[in-house]
């Protein structure tokens, strides 16, 4: 074998997006011709805010193009402290506050911070990709909570109870979840946090990076519950990627106990240094600044939701489950006869419809596709009609 082919054992262990795998594929059919109505990639497609361009802007224009502290310009930690601390009504230090550039270093350096060769991590399914990969490129293994639709997407607490075990080292939580729309209610962490404090040595990861884009009711933490703030066992992950269409800006943040935070900078600095600088500062404004459009961003989806599960429902086989949160939509194809996998590929090549297949996100993904509502109205019901005629055929 030549010596470019040889690569570390543990590259076999790292999984991938299938988002991004179909969205390479349907580029590609653009490319020959074809009009594809694209529904499987996770990003807003509303433009960042203009102040909040402005404000990264003038942070060029001011200088701020080197290099900031590992955990992040001051201002900004202390800007997210606060957020945090009120968001959550828990006490938060900017020295517990690691920016990054995006959501996912906040989960790769505290798996690869936590997990040990041999450690269980509790986790749901069908949950985000990345989880299960990094759990098993640090070594450790995954014990999967499933979330069923019958259940409206929610932890069933005695599955839940019956993952736990004296090797678990860390429990993730994600609400609202990706890819199903799931939201659990203050009743269900509460439930959580009952069966979690008879493992005291668990840390717990919540993912909360679609926090803002709650369709009802209000938003529940785990970090709100006793004993789990973020200066104990809790690490929070959340961002302005979704919330103020930033995706493209790369800028994301954990809150955790303050003795792992300093850890967690020690990886970033031993990887990418620091976030961009002019982000930071865009990221400051975001969070001072007026908050109207992510309101607005947030009712959008929600019409489109709408229309995509009234959509879906009228077409035969197909069940759709209200999502109660983020923007996805997860769709029960059982009843059309066909697997996830294969509904997603006939979908794409004959409809022109790019979604993603439930197994992406796990086994207990079968059965389920994922549609993304970062698109506009008239290109849902686009597809909507593509989906109905396929599936008449």
């Amino acid at each position: 074998m030549k010596a470019s082919e040889r690569l570390a054992s543990r590259m076999k262990l790292l999984g991938t997006e299938s988002a991004f795998s179909v969205l390479a594929k349907a580029k590609a059919l653009e490319a020959e011709g074809r009009d594809i109505v694209h529904l499987e990639i996770g990003e807003p497609d509303f433009d960042t805010p203009g102040h909040i361009v402005e404000a990264g802007c003038d942070a060029l224009r001011n200088g701020h193009t080197h290099y900031t502290p590992s955990a992040g310009v001051m201002e900004l930690r202390e800007a997210i402290a606060r957020d945090v601390a009120k968001s959550r009504n828990v006490p938060v230090e900017s020295g517990q506050v690691v920016v990054t550039p995006g959501g996912k270093p906040v989960m790769f350096f505290s798996i690869l911070a936590l997990v040990e060769e041999g450690d269980e991590v509790l986790l749901p399914n069908p949950s985000f990709p990345i989880y299960e990969s990094m759990v098993r490129f640090a070594g450790g293994k995954p014990v999967f909570a499933p979330l069923r639709q019958e259940n409206d997407f929610r932890f069933d607490l005695d599955e839940f109870r019956a993952g736990m075990s004296e090797k678990t080292k860390l429990v993730i939580i994600n609400s609202p979840a990706n890819p199903t729309g799931g939201v659990l209610a203050k009743d269900d962490v509460a439930g959580l946090a009952d069966i979690l404090r008879e493992y005291p040595d668990a840390f717990v990861f919540s993912d909360e990076i679609y926090s803002r884009l709650l369709f009802e009711g209000e938003f529940a933490s785990i970090a709100s519950e006793d004993g789990f703030s973020p200066s104990g066992r809790t690490i929070i992950l959340d961002g302005f990627s979704k919330t103020y269409a930033m995706t493209g800006w790369r800028l994301g943040y954990g809150v955790m106990p303050e003795r792992l935070a300093g850890e967690v900078a020690k990886l970033q600095v031993n990887s990418n240094s620091c976030a961009n600088a002019a982000a930071q500062y865009a990221g400051i404004a975001a969070l001072a600044g007026p908050q109207g459009s992510v309101d607005d961003m947030r009712e959008e989806f929600r019409e489109r939701q709408d229309i995509m599960v009234s959509g879906l429902n009228e077409i035969p086989g197909v069940e759709c489950a209200v999502p109660k949160g983020a923007f996805y939509v997860f769709p029960r194809i059982v009843g059309t006869g066909h697997s996830a996998d294969e509904l997603a590929d006939m979908l794409l090549d004959e409809a022109g419809v790019a979604c993603l297949s439930g197994t992406g996100f796990g086994k207990y993904g079968e059965g389920h596709l994922r549609f993304s509502c970062a698109n506009s109205r008239e290109n849902i019901r686009r597809a909507l009609e593509r989906v109905g005629d396929v599936l008449s055929k």
